[in-house]
């Protein structure tokens, strides 16, 4: 193990040890046949530690035990299931700078990136712990007299839980926490590129229900690569799968829990464009548009992809983009100088300089060109520069979405024009625009405006807070996470009639009498 930056030290605290089982019920770790793998640092390429795959038969002894937690679970009350909640937020508090550090060391991600991830979590926790009084149904009138009648709301059983890499632990509380306080229980396959991230936070929930006595699978983690999402996915005792990640992988878990007639929440891919209109601040819409870009190494499906600029601004947006992206300081993610860490793997770099080529062939024009970092301090390989080209919107490079720093210049005339230009792409997750004409901003968000889940003025695409759903349209799903009322996607409706009169009339006055 690397004890750069005090990570050992961190690691200990964590309860990661130098060969970790990948697979879990809750506190108990369940070892199989499958062989173990390193997990790999970005940051310096060294191996942190080892984790074991899950197996078929790992997966069959988890999904049996949550179904036996599932029928204790759902019992206990919600107030106290929100206890349980808000005690897991606190024991994340206790472990926030080391977790938030093997975040940063095991993703890539800044230091402050992965402080900021795991306060998401803890955020997520006191925001269920009120939701746990707040699981309201509606009561109706009756058309027959003596009738009552009611919604409610129950749980859904086994939510399973696919996680990427970019946002290794708290997408997985977005969903756990609702879960959890729905009275759900969760099974969580984190990313096998960020897995000693998911087994820490394992560790830390499930000290916290075995403290108030609670059975074991009502969180579970299993470690694995496609085949353990494919398990998931076809599982009709899984009714739903919460997946992030690619749009290709989305419409997989879409097929598969369709064909099943199960529930499927889906967070893929986002192609996302800040408009900069005539009458923005530029200040702000530089600093917005510049974390937007190569904030995570453009990792997040909240990265700005493209900016799409009014021409009486452009020159002067370029070059002081040109300016700012020339003050980045590129290097390890635990040190606090450095704005910009590496992008998670090999696979990584090679489809950011796919991306490159394939832009300068369509006619692009680079404003700020990319390249690997070589030499000192940047020897696993993962390290690029964040990259800005003139292109041209319907370019096939800019239609779809690159993981990695590439920003596009996209002109303007007319705000119709820019919306247009915003909305003619595949995906739907977040949008912003930069403009101080309250007439824009209006336009801009009513239903001729941004087709995406997000759409934000005067601050970038990145950054989402856990008050609001989160999710987008079109190609990136269509799911809602978080807060708000995404709630609901983790129970059951049902409506109840109570007739408490001494007679049995029918709906609709139909009459059926012997």
């Amino acid at each position: 193990m690397s004890d750069q930056f005090g990570i050992q030290k961190s690691l200990q605290i964590l309860g990661i040890k130098d060969k970790n089982p990948g697979s879990s019920t809750g506190t108990k770790w369940i070892g199989t046949n499958e062989a173990f793998f390193a997990s790999i640092s970005p940051a310096d390429g060294k191996e942190i530690a080892q984790v074991q795959m899950g197996s078929k038969e790992s997966y069959e002894a988890i999904i049996s035990q949550s179904q036996k937690a599932f029928e204790t679970w759902r019992n206990v009350p919600a107030p106290q299931r929100g206890e349980i909640v808000r005690e897991i937020g606190n024991a994340l508090r206790e472990v926030k700078a080391d977790l938030g550090k093997l975040v940063s060391y095991e993703m890539g991600k800044s230091y402050q990136e992965g402080l900021g991830e795991v306060q998401e979590m803890i955020d997520i926790c006191d925001f269920a712990v009120g939701l746990s009084r707040q699981l309201y149904g509606l009561t109706m009138h009756s058309e027959r007299p003596g009738h009552r009648m009611y919604e409610q709301w129950h749980a859904l059983g086994i939510v399973g839980i696919i996680s990427a890499f970019n946002f290794p632990v708290a997408v997985w509380s977005w969903n756990a926490a609702l879960a959890w306080v729905c009275g759900d229980v969760c099974l969580w396959k984190p990313s096998e590129k960020a897995p000693l991230s998911g087994i820490a936070c394992q560790n830390i929930a499930a000290k916290v229900f075995e403290k108030h006595g609670m059975p074991e699978g009502i969180c579970s983690l299993i470690v694995g690569d496609y085949k353990v999402g494919e398990l998931i996915s076809h599982d009709k005792r899984v009714p739903l799968v919460s997946a992030t990640g690619s749009t290709r992988m989305g419409k997989l878990v879409a097929e598969a829990v369709g064909a099943r007639l199960g529930r499927s929440l889906l967070e893929l891919g986002g192609n996302n464009a800040i408009i900069i209109t005539g009458s923005a601040d530029l200040d702000m819409a530089i600093r917005g548009a510049l974390f937007g870009a190569v904030g995570t190494a453009g990792q997040r499906c909240t990265s700005t992809r493209r900016l799409i600029i009014h021409s009486s601004v452009y020159d002067e947006v370029k070059s002081r983009l040109a300016d700012a992206y020339s003050k980045l300081v590129i290097g390890n993610p635990l040190d606090e100088k450095n704005h910009v860490g590496p992008v998670i793997d090999e696979d990584a770099v090679n489809m950011y300089l796919a991306a490159l080529k394939k832009v300068e062939t369509e006619g692009g024009k680079a404003v700020v060109e990319g390249g690997v970092m070589k030499g000192e301090g940047y020897e696993s390989g993962c390290y690029v520069k964040p990259a800005i080209y003139e292109a041209e919107n319907h370019f096939e490079i800019v239609q779809h979405e690159t993981f990695a720093p590439i920003l596009y210049l996209i002109k303007y005339e007319e705000l119709e024009e820019a919306i247009a230009l915003q909305n003619g792409v595949p995906q739907g997750l977040s949008s912003a625009i930069m403009t101080l004409n309250m007439r824009e901003a209006e336009a801009f968000l009513s239903v001729a405006g941004s087709d995406c889940g997000i759409a934000n003025v005067n601050i970038g695409t990145s950054g989402a807070e856990i008050g609001g759903a989160f999710g987008g349209e079109k190609e990136t799903g269509g799911g809602r996470e978080s807060g708000s009322d995404a709630w609901k996607a983790y129970m059951r409706r049902q409506t109840n009639t109570i007739n408490y009169s001494a007679n049995l009339p029918l709906a609709q006055g139909i009459k059926f009498d012997i």
